[in-house]
């Protein structure tokens, strides 16, 4: 056909048809790209097809795969990163490798890997296709590097003598050491487990009688040793049930942690990913001796909670004050105390002037024993709250609203900053202008950020829900389309979407 084109071409008018060969030329050269099983690079991140995958499994021990979309903003933020994790493992002669498959060109490996998602990052090693790790780091390129070198090479360094294992507890300001009789036992590979996936934590291990004896140890054990608080701290192996990863890192994760944590840009991530149910908190003003004094008595309580209770000191004058209207707080309200369940964002206040130790694990020990009421916050009503056709509610007012048993009431909440509230609202308010004439219906509104409900608790923006008309308090979630028509038909109906014909 190429040839045709070609010897035709005069013949046929010139440069449009000499255009064809040359666009024709050019397709079946890069079809010829694609079906070879050479594997090319950019910035030292391996490209994968389904051509040559196979190839790149069996020439690299541990290869890290991005699947990934063209147009997706968090892979095309990802790049960056992950060329460079690329570029260090190379610079180091690192067993580990990063490669990339463009998901939505490459659909059969797509469909394969199970991507759902992008992007996803999947280790093969050792060529093995059936069976991938997920990868469970930091996006970013000290994380990638840091989990693949711990995969590369051993998750945990042996430690032989007293002087290595002192040099290694000196060497960090927190540091993980496995004492296991035997090296090869399960105990021992669930360690190396942990070891694995914890990567910003160094990890050593040791099997040594003497050094058993030098730490008081005589059965497998996990010791957490640290700069700070308790200087160790012993998770023994139960001889019976063995160690459970799952266990394990939720324990180091813990008591990783400083016993009372202040709330900054640099451990607010570590506040927040603790995995620790409730949050007790410390407003004070930094500035004001009197109130970091308190700070004493606030520790002396933090111990008997470990792992229950995280404690956090928050300046109101630092990086704290950002969080105080998420409490509907000021400045001028510290020093105070609050606790939060992180499940839910229930809040507890404690109202007591008493700061003493034994007055805050008192009002601790009662949330936790369900006899505190949670603090929950409330906007006072607006004047004309009634006066449009959206009913403004806040905390105070919902209750006698919302369960009026003579009224149909629909609420929508929402978040002022949220865009899919904003994009909802003149729908929201066209519905309302609709039924303002309707004595049975009201349609409303709540400002989820500044007003709270004992027993509603809103996960996302917008969240509509419909309380009927009549006794029991009862509450229907609406989950249909957003507009006017779908919400007259669901009102309609009584709270339900009729059926449509098929």
């Amino acid at each position: 056909l190429v040839l045709s084109l070609a010897w035709l071409g005069p013949a046929l008018g010139g440069e449009d048809k000499d255009e064809e060969v040359i666009e024709e030329e050019e397709k079946e050269k890069k079809e010829d790209e694609v079906l070879s099983d050479e594997i090319k690079e950019e910035d030292n991140v391996l490209v994968l097809h389904e051509h040559n995958f196979a190839r790149a499994l069996s020439e690299h021990q541990l290869l890290l795969v991005e699947f990934y979309a063209p147009w997706c903003g968090h892979c095309q933020r990802l790049a960056p990163a992950f060329a460079q994790a690329a570029a260090e493992l190379r610079n180091e002669s690192s067993p580990a490798r990063l490669g990339k498959v463009d998901a939505t060109a490459q659909t059969a490996l797509a469909t394969e890997f199970g991507i759902t998602s992008y992007p996803t990052l999947k280790l093969f090693r050792d060529g093995n296709r059936t069976h991938p790790l997920a990868y469970t780091g930091r996006m970013d390129s000290q994380g990638i590097v840091r989990w693949m070198q711990r995969r590369a090479g051993p998750s945990a360094t042996l430690l032989q003598d007293a002087d290595t294992i002192a040099a290694f507890i000196s060497s960090k300001d927190l540091v993980v050491i496995g004492f296991f009789k035997d090296l090869r036992g399960d105990a021992a590979q669930a360690f190396f487990e942990v070891a694995a996936e914890m990567v910003d934590t160094e990890f050593g291990v040791a099997e040594a009688a003497e050094l058993f004896q030098a730490y008081g140890l005589s059965a497998d054990t996990v010791c957490l040793f640290k700069k700070f608080d308790e200087r160790q701290t012993n998770f023994p192996v139960d001889p019976e049930r063995g160690l459970d990863t799952a266990e394990l890192t939720r324990l180091l994760r813990v008591h990783s942690l400083q016993l009372v944590m202040e709330f900054t840009n640099e451990t607010s991530n570590q506040i927040f990913s603790a995995k620790i149910p409730h949050h007790m908190l410390l407003f004070l003003n930094k500035s004001s001796p009197e109130q970091l004094s308190l700070q004493d008595s606030f520790r002396a309580a933090a111990s008997g909670f470990r792992g229950e209770v995280l404690f956090v000191v928050v300046d109101v004058t630092g990086h704290g004050a950002d969080v105080l209207p998420f409490f509907g707080m000021t400045a001028a309200d510290a020093p105070t105390l609050r606790l939060v369940k992180m499940e839910n964002n229930r809040k507890y206040q404690m109202e007591q002037d008493n700061f003493s130790d034994s007055a805050i694990r008192t009002f601790i020990q009662g949330v936790l024993d369900g006899k505190v009421k949670p603090h929950l916050l409330s906007a006072e009503p607006p004047e004309d709250w009634d006066t449009r056709p959206v009913k403004v509610l806040v905390g105070k007012t919902f209750e006698q609203v919302a369960f009026d048993e003579t009224k149909n009431v629909f609420v929508k909440f929402y978040a002022p900053w949220c865009p899919h509230c904003q994009a909802m609202a003149a729908a929201w308010e066209e519905l309302a202008e609709r039924y303002k004439d309707r004595e049975d219906i009201v349609i409303a509104e709540m400002d989820s950020t500044a007003n709270e409900l004992e027993n509603i608790t809103i996960h996302g923006y917008p969240t509509l829900h419909y309380f009927p008309a009549g006794p029991g308090r009862k509450m229907v979630e609406y989950k249909s389309t957003r507009d006017v028509e779908t919400f007259s038909k669901f009102l309609e109906n009584g709270g339900t979407l009729p059926e449509e014909p098929p």
